[in-house]
């Protein structure tokens, strides 16, 4: 079985998480990158696909460690219980 659209919402989350312990907006980080805020909103809802290097440059931006990410990114893919990957106003 391949990756199935689900599954880029997994990595759309982690990386949502990842930009809320930098505590930057969407708007911010899109700035930081030079793209629009589309760009990011699309990933984070996993509506565009993002290869490993542009997760990478992502990663960088939010000055976080990008093995933290893949792992979030692990625990989702393996069902982690809600809270475990942190995404601010989340229940």
């Amino acid at each position: 079985m391949w990756v199935q659209p689900r599954e880029y919402k997994y990595v759309g989350d982690a990386l949502a998480a990842a930009r809320d312990r930098a505590g930057l907006t969407q708007a911010q980080l899109a700035r930081l990158l030079r793209k629009p805020q589309s760009f990011v909103s699309s990933y984070e809802r996993g509506q565009r696909r993002i290869d490993v290097l542009e997760l990478l440059r992502i990663v960088e931006a939010l000055r976080d460690d990008p093995r933290k990410v893949f792992i979030d990114i692990i625990e989702l893919r393996a069902g982690a219980k809600p809270g475990k990957v942190k995404r601010r106003g989340s229940t």
